[in-house]
């Protein structure tokens, strides 16, 4: 294991039953990262998170978080990371205030620097004024925040989010992701980001792990994962003979191949944005009406599909890692 690394698995497996949730998993963090951990629902996203929080030991293989074994030294991995994970444990009868400064005695701070760990949170995280509401009454984006606000009380080495912003609207998972960016470009903290939204994972993370079925499938920057499946893809639907508009297309410099779908065209090149208008104007001249034309990069889900072929949209969690939840 690397004592530098914030956070490392070594051969990590967990078995529910006959289940095998999390099959090997080999991974490290470094300090200042921001990994995201992308994969469908029940793929074992969740279950390493419990891992690596302490909350339920592995099968088989180690893993350390902030230099401390997760199963030999629990308490010391405890003191330091914050865990917000998918269903936050929060009172509805307790204010924001009341709930936060609680966490802060837990954590051993006197009433005073709990006061001042609130105003620092109150800086940090965007709660307004509902911090002083009953939590019964906020919204799923407020309690979100509020739950990350708890995790932060301690100031944790390592930040673990497990799927932060599902069921979010718009407006709330781009506030959620602001804060993250600001707790590692600013504070420089650690975040293990587990999501099954691509867009994201591609936000956020500086590197992506892939699981599928328990198994970390691939991993790099979000860019090179991308860049690993291929070229840009250029699609043209045509009114017209698609056989000529592909004449047409197949003598630009930088087109690679070009194939006829029905009344889509659908061109690869490596560098899509600099033949776009070439082939525009090739189509124009050729005698076909385009009814659009779009130029698609490949996505982390392109990458899902090569590797696994699957969408990452595709399943819902398996008995057994749904029933740990």
């Amino acid at each position: 294991m690397s004592a530098a690394a914030a956070v490392v698995c070594e051969g990590v497996r967990r078995h529910f039953g006959a289940t095998e949730a999390v099959a090997g998993v080999d991974l490290e963090v470094q300090p200042g990262e921001i990994y995201g951990f992308l994969g469908p629902n029940g793929a074992g996203k969740s279950t390493l998170v419990r891992v690596l929080c302490t909350l339920i030991t592995p099968t088989d293989g180690r893993a350390r978080v902030a230099g401390f074994d997760v199963a030999d030294d629990p308490d010391a991995v405890r003191l330091r990371i914050g865990v917000a994970l998918q269903d936050a444990a929060l009172d509805p009868k307790q204010t924001g205030t009341e709930f936060l400064l609680l966490q802060a005695r837990l954590y051993g701070m006197t009433p005073a620097e709990a006061r001042s760990r609130l105003d620092e949170l109150q800086a940090l995280i965007d709660i307004g004024d509902a911090i002083d509401r009953q939590i019964g009454t906020y919204s799923g984006g407020m309690a979100r925040r509020l739950d990350l606000a708890a995790a932060l009380v301690h100031h944790p080495q390592v930040l673990f989010l497990d799927e932060p912003t599902t069921g979010l609207d718009p407006a709330s998972r781009a506030k959620v992701w602001d804060e993250v960016r600001t707790l590692n470009e600013d504070m420089g903290m650690t975040i293990f980001l587990t999501t099954q939204y691509l867009e994201e994972a591609d936000e956020l993370a500086h590197r992506v792990g892939i699981i599928d079925k328990g198994r970390l499938v691939a991993e790099g920057t979000p860019q090179a994962l991308k860049q690993s499946v291929g070229t840009d893809v250029i699609v043209a639907r045509v009114d017209g003979d698609a056989e000529v508009a592909k004449a047409a297309v197949e003598g630009i410099d930088g087109i690679d191949a070009v194939e006829i779908h029905r009344d889509e065209l659908t061109a690869t090149a490596n560098d899509g944005a600099a033949v776009i208008s070439p082939v525009a104007v090739a189509l124009n001249g050729c005698g076909v009406t385009v009814r659009d034309l779009t130029l698609r990069t490949p996505t982390l889900d392109d990458v899902f599909l090569e590797l696994t072929g699957e969408h990452i949209e595709r399943g819902q969690a398996p008995v057994a890692e749904e029933a740990e939840r």
